[in-house]
């Protein structure tokens, strides 16, 4: 793994005084010590001077570019405090979830990344800040924009729009490595000192583990981080694929007009921009399986899941339910935080009672996922709509009741996977 060995690189041009390494070096000092889960990332972060970055930015290559200036002007404390939000950009992700949101939601223009730098801001600011790191007066926080707290980036996005309370905000910008933007002061992908994916995910790996260590020492959203990175979500996107196919061809499902991406028709209406449909991503039903078969570490894996569902539907929390079921199939829930999703159960198990309270809500599904140890028995009849059948791994305690049990295999309609693996599908 690369790690920074006290050098710089030029990133660009032009004068201003030198950069005082010795001062940004003993603010990451400060940085790890504060916060010792996040020391292998802060370690691994190279520094480019720049005079071109605002104040310090970073690339997706885990490069930090820093402005000489500003370390000059800022104390210590403070700095420290930068070192941890940017490498957080870059931990959470935030340059790959940004291009993803663009590309699904047609979102184009520096206008709209700078959104996605404020929501990432956001995300992480909550975490970062405080327990000795000093707090700048002009960080970006939820409250500041009248938003919940504890939510992630594309959940922010739909959230507020640029504005009076955003207008104070353009001077923000962390790089590349927030919102997936290239910048003039980046230093080409084969340029010094970048790290490999494998590199990342390692230095990903060792952050999740030093978490894990010590949970009760770390904020919420870090703790929900690493459990995700140990146990990384199915690609729900990909799964859900036809489903969204089948949705955005069915009657009225291209509903919404959006000027984010102007129509095709406008090329011959000079002068005239006329929007575009957008097609709506699936109505989804999560059936959960709560019954006494399932353990809380499963139950915990599946609201995982529930979370990455909802990000797989562009953040549209109204598409998608959720039901707790073992023999009895509960309320179903909309989706609002993951973890704030009720599980209630601890009886025997029978799914088809929450494919059937699935099938009545109104509107219906357009796909139902069931996560489930697979000990239930199924529907008989396919259901209208697609099936993903999650299935949590079969554990040496599976069949402590009878030995000689072997569960129904789930129906050959339904597209299978198991919880915490690659997706496979029959």
């Amino acid at each position: 793994m690369t790690t920074d060995t006290g050098s710089t690189d030029t990133g660009s041009t032009g004068t201003g005084g030198t950069l005082d390494l010795d001062k940004l070096y003993a603010a990451r000092l400060h940085a790890a010590r504060v916060r010792p889960y996040l020391a292998t990332a802060l370690f691994a972060l190279h520094v480019v001077e720049s005079r071109l970055v605002p104040t310090m930015g970073v690339d997706r290559h885990w490069r930090c570019y820093v402005s000489p200036a500003f370390v000059a002007r800022t104390p210590v404390e403070e700095l420290a405090g930068v070192w941890v939000h940017e490498v957080s950009h870059l931990l959470r992700d935030h340059h790959g979830r940004s291009e993803r949101v663009a590309r699904q939601r047609g979102l184009t223009g520096p206008a709209e990344r700078l959104r996605m730098n404020i929501a990432a801001d956001c995300e992480i600011n909550d975490d970062v800040y405080g327990d000795g790191l000093a707090r700048p007066e002009d960080a970006v926080y939820p409250q500041s924009l009248q938003l919940p707290e504890g939510e992630l980036m594309e959940d922010y996005l739909r959230q507020f729009r640029l504005g009076p309370r955003t207008q104070l905000l353009s001077w923000l910008d962390c790089g590349s490595g927030a919102d997936g933007l290239d910048r003039e002061w980046d230093l080409c992908p084969d340029g010094a000192h970048g790290l490999s994916e494998q590199e990342q995910d390692a230095v990903r790996f060792r952050v999740a583990q030093g978490i894990t260590a010590r949970p009760g020492s770390t904020p919420k959203g870090w703790r929900r981080w690493a459990e995700e990175a140990f146990h990384p979500p199915q690609p729900w996107r990909e799964l859900l694929g036809a489903a969204v196919r089948s949705a955005a061809s069915g009657s009225g499902a291209g509903e919404d007009y959006s000027y984010g991406r102007p129509a095709r028709r406008s090329a011959g209406l000079p002068g005239v921009v006329l929007p575009s449909l957008r097609r709506r991503p699936p109505r989804v039903s999560v059936v959960i399986d709560t019954s006494g078969s399932v353990s809380d570490a499963e139950l915990g894996s599946a609201l995982l899941e529930v979370a990455a569902i909802g990000r797989a539907v562009g953040g549209r929390r109204d598409l998608v339910t959720v039901l707790s079921c073992d023999a009895a199939a509960r309320v179903a829930h909309p989706l609002c935080r993951a973890e704030g999703i009720p599980l209630v159960g601890g009886g025997g198990t029978d799914l088809r009672t929450g494919f059937a309270q699935a099938l009545r809500s109104q509107p219906q599904p357009d796909v139902i996922v069931a996560l489930t140890d697979g000990q239930t028995p199924w529907p008989s009849t396919r259901p209208p709509c697609r099936t993903v059948v999650g299935l949590f791994p079969k554990r040496a305690t599976d069949s402590w009741n009878d030995p000689d049990y072997v569960p129904d295999a789930p129906p050959e309609w339904a597209r299978v996977v198991t919880i915490g693996s690659s997706p496979g599908a029959r």
